[in-house]
Order: C-alpha cells, then structure tokens, then sequence
C-alpha cells in the first residue's frame, strides 16, 4: 500500500526532470506563448492525493520539501519569464517611442524647410516692393519739381 501511495506521484527528480524540457523557450515566441509554456503543477500540499496514514510521515515530508524545491523552481522560473516579457516591452515600447520621435523630426524638418522657403520669398517680395515704392516716390518728386519749373514767370 505504501509503495502505490509513494509511486502515484513522480519523484523530485522526475518531475525537474520531465518539466525542463517543457521550459525551454525559443528565440522569437510573443510573450503570451512564454506564459502558456509554464508548467502547471500537480494538487497542492494541503489536499493532494500525498495524504495518508500516519505511518508515511516520512514520505510525506520527502515529498513536501521537493514540492517546495519545485515550486520554488516554478516560481523561479515564472518570475524569469516575467521579467523576459517585461523586458521585451519595454524594448518594444522604446523602439515605437523612438520611431515615433523620428517621425515627428521629419515633419519638422519638412515645415521647417517649407518654413524658410516662405520666409525668402515674402523677404523678396518686401525688397521688390520697397524699390518699387522708392522709384514710385523719386519719380513723382522729380515729375513735381518739372511741373514746378514750368509754371515759373
């Protein structure tokens, strides 16, 4: 009886062995598959089927310290994939900030340029129209100062 109670679960070191396999994440999987490839473990300590008569008191307490060492590997290794996912974006967050902030200097430097371009030419037309003006004024005093000269006695 002892022997079917002890057997029906796997040892330590079938469980870390069986479960490493399961663990090993490929480069280029989204985080939600890294997540879903976490191995879930069996019934807990409280009500799992580990519990029976008094006389395997020592079993048991081989069986809790490796389900501790393995769910302290499965939280370890939990964690791990959190912080790998964590990690990826943020990377992903700073690549579309980046991207972002190129995008914004390029259409500033486009109303930029366009900006410069306005600038030169209402600057042109100001001169044209200053010269104009300037002739515009010589011409009608010098029409003025003949018309002066004419009505003379």
């Amino acid at each position: 009886m002892q022997d079917q109670g002890t057997n029906s679960l796997p040892s330590s070191s079938e469980r870390s062995s069986s479960s490493a396999p399961q663990m090993e994440v490929k480069e280029g999987m989204t985080s939600d598959e890294e997540i879903g490839r976490v191995p879930e473990l069996g019934p807990s300590e409280d009500g799992g089927p580990a519990a029976g008569p008094s006389g395997q008191a020592g079993a048991q307490r081989r069986q809790r310290s490796g389900r501790s060492s393995a769910d302290k590997e499965h939280k370890r290794l939990k964690r791990l994939l959190r912080n790998r996912v964590s990690a990826q974006q943020a990377r992903e967050r700073k690549k579309a900030y980046l991207n972002e902030l190129e995008a914004r200097v390029k259409e500033l430097e486009t109303k930029n340029s366009e900006l410069e371009e306005r600038v030169s030419t209402l600057q042109n037309e100001n001169q044209m129209l200053r010269q104009i003006l300037k002739n515009t004024t010589v011409s009608r005093r010098g029409s003025s100062s003949s018309a002066n000269v004419g009505e003379g006695p």
